[in-house]
């Protein structure tokens, strides 16, 4: 299984997107600060996720999240997540 996943940075508010064929790993990785492109952005919350069979699906979607576009699509499926974290971001 590939996956694409979204993170959410409580510090910042903005989203990472990745691709992994480990997702635990790889969330553990980001947490304990092993990810240069993350690690000053923590606290961190996974609040998206989707599992391909193939990896060239999997990262063509993640391609896409990184377009306009796709943060777009992102921001309208996650909608009513990202108004959870609102409040707890605004808090920091």
């Amino acid at each position: 299984m590939f996956h694409v996943y979204i993170l959410l940075s409580l510090r910042d508010a903005k989203f990472y997107t990745g691709f992994t064929s480990n997702l635990k790993l790889r969330i553990e990785q980001h947490n304990n600060g092993e990810v240069a492109s993350t690690k000053n952005r923590r606290p961190l919350a996974l609040i998206y996720y989707e599992c391909y069979l193939q990896e060239a699906d999997a990262r063509r979607n993640e391609k896409y999240y990184k377009t306009t576009k796709g943060r777009t699509d992102l921001r309208k499926k996650l909608k009513d997540i990202l108004k959870k974290y609102n409040g707890t971001i605004a808090q920091r």
